[in-house]
C-alpha cells in the first residue's frame, strides 16, 4: 500500500513541475535592459530642462543628446531581443502536459503487469545462485512419485495376467537380460512407470559397463514419466551418465533442458533446446515437446526468439520410449508359446495404435515392422513398411533405419 502512496505522489509532484514550467509566461519584473531604456529616455527629458535652464549650452546639449539617443537604440535592442522569445501555444502546452500524463500512467499500468512491489532487485548473479539452490534442495523421484495420482489405462485382463506371471519368471531369474527387458516394456505398456524403471535399471546393472547412452536416457525417460514429468536428482543423474557416453543423445539433452526450465534457468533450456532444435530430424520424438516450450524459454530467458519452420537436420541419437524391439519379442523363453504370442500380440497391438494416431519416431516405425515379422505377420509388416516410406520420405536417415527392420522382416529389397 505504501509502495503505491508514494508512487502517487511522485507523479503528482513531477506532473505539477511540468505543469508549471510550460505554463509559465514571461517574466512579470523588469528586465535589466528596459531599466536601462527608461534611463536614458529620462536624460534626454534632463538635457531638454536643463538647457531650458541655461546649465548647458546647445553645443554640449546637442552632444549630450547624440550619446544618450545611442545608448537609447542600443538599449532598445537589448529589450527587443529578450522579448522575442515567446510562450509556447497553449494547445502545444496542453499537449505536451497530457503526453506526460499518459506515460506516467502507462509506466505504472506496466509496473502492475510484470513489477513486484516491495521485492528487492534480483542481480544475474543472485537468480542464479538462488535457481542453483532450488535445483539442489528440489524434492527426490520418491517424493514426486507420491503426488502422481493412479495410471487410468484400461487394461486387458489376460494381458494383466501374462505380466504377473512375467514378473514371476524374471524375480526367479534375475541375471535374465532379456527378461528383464521384456518387463521393463510390458510395465511401461500399462502405464506403471515405477515398476518399468525399476526392471529398466537391473537391465543396466546386468550390462554393467556395457550400458549405452541409449539404456540411461531410457531410464531417465521411464522415472521421469513415473514423476509426471518432473525430473528428479535421481533422472538428472541418469541423464548425465547417458550425456557423458554420448554427448548427442537427443532424448537425454531435451530432459536436461527440462530440467532447467524447471528449475529457474529458463537460459540454460533455451539453449539446450534451441542447439538440439537445429539438429534435429523433423520426426525425432522430441522436437514436438522442444517446439511447445521453447518460445516460453526464450521469452523468461529475455531472448526475442522466433520459433523456425520445421527443419530436415541430421537426426540425433536416441529412439522414444520404445515400444517392443524384435530382441524383446523373443526374450519371453520361460513362458509357453501361447502366453508369448498373446503377450507379444498385446504390446504389438498397443504400439501400432499409438503410431496410428499419435505419429512417432522411425526407431519406433521400425521396431513395429520388427516384432509383426518375429510374430509372422508379413501382411501387416508390408503394408506399414509402404506407409512408411510415405511418411518418412524426406527423412533419409530414418527410412534407412525403417527399410533395415523390414528388410529382416522380408518384407523389402
Amino acid at each position: 500500500m505504501w509502495f503505491w502512496i508514494i508512487v502517487g505522489l511522485l507523479i503528482l509532484v513531477v506532473v505539477a513541475v511540468m505543469a508549471l514550467a510550460m505554463l509559465r509566461g514571461r517574466d512579470t519584473g523588469e528586465s535589466a535592459a528596459e531599466f536601462d531604456l527608461q534611463v536614458y529616455r529620462d536624460q534626454l527629458k534632463g538635457v531638454e530642462r536643463d538647457l531650458e535652464r541655461g546649465v548647458v549650452t546647445k553645443e554640449e546639449a546637442a552632444r549630450i543628446k547624440v550619446e544618450v539617443s545611442r545608448r537609447l537604440l542600443e538599449a532598445d535592442k537589448a529589450v527587443q531581443a529578450t522579448t522575442s522569445v515567446q510562450r509556447a501555444p497553449k494547445t502545444a502546452t496542453y499537449a505536451a502536459i497530457a503526453t506526460v500524463a499518459v506515460v506516467l500512467a502507462g509506466g505504472v499500468a506496466v509496473y502492475q503487469q510484470i513489477g513486484a512491489p516491495g521485492y528487492p532487485d534480483l542481480p544475474l548473479k543472485t537468480r542464479i545462485e538462488n535457481a542453483e539452490a532450488f535445483r539442489m534442495a528440489r524434492q527426490s523421484q520418491i517424493e514426486a512419485e507420491a503426488a502422481v495420482p493412479p495410471s487410468t489405462i484400461i487394461v486387458e485382463p489376460r494381458h494383466k495376467e501374462l505380466v504377473d506371471k512375467l514378473r514371476v519368471a524374471v524375480a526367479d531369474r534375475p541375471d535374465d537380460l532379456k527378461g528383464h527387458q521384456l518387463l521393463a516394456s510390458n510395465e511401461a505398456a500399462l502405464g506403471n512407470y515405477i515398476g518399468a524403471y525399476k526392471a529398466h535399471i537391473r537391465v543396466i546393472e546386468i550390462k554393467a559397463e556395457a550400458a549405452t547412452a541409449q539404456d540411461l536416457s531410457n531410464l531417465a525417460d521411464l522415472m521421469i514419466m513415473a514423476a509426471g514429468g518432473y525430473v528428479s536428482p535421481q533422472a538428472e543423474s541418469a541423464l548425465k551418465r547417458a550425456i557423458e557416453r554420448d554427448p548427442n543423445d537427443g532424448k537425454a539433452r531435451y530432459y536436461s533442458g527440462l530440467m532447467f526450465a524447471q528449475n529457474g534457468r529458463p537460459d540454460m533450456a533455451f539453449k539446450l533446446w534451441r542447439e538440439l532444435l537445429e539438429r534435429s530430424a523433423p520426426n525425432d520424438p522430441w522436437v514436438g515437446p522442444i517446439r511447445g516450450q521453447i518460445e516460453d524459454a526464450a521469452a523468461w530467458a529475455g531472448v526475442n526468439y522466433t520459433l523456425p519452420e520445421r527443419s530436415t537436420g541430421p537426426a540425433l541419437t536416441g529412439p522414444a520410449l520404445a515400444g517392443p524391439d524384435a530382441d524383446a519379442v523373443a526374450a519371453a523363453s520361460d513362458m509357453t508359446a501361447e502366453e508369448r504370442q498373446d503377450m507379444i500380440g498385446n504390446m504389438v497391438a498397443q504400439l501400432s495404435e499409438r503410431l496410428a494416431t499419435e505419429g512417432g519416431s522411425a526407431q519406433e516405425w521400425a521396431q513395429l515392422i520388427g516384432a509383426l515379422g518375429v510374430l509372422g505377420d508379413v501382411e501387416r509388416a508390408r503394408a506399414i513398411w509402404g506407409e512408411a516410406q510415405s511418411v518418412f520420405a524426406a527423412d533419409a536417415g530414418g527410412l534407412a533405419m525403417i527399410r533395415a527392420a523390414a528388410q529382416k522382416a522380408g518384407v523389402a529389397q
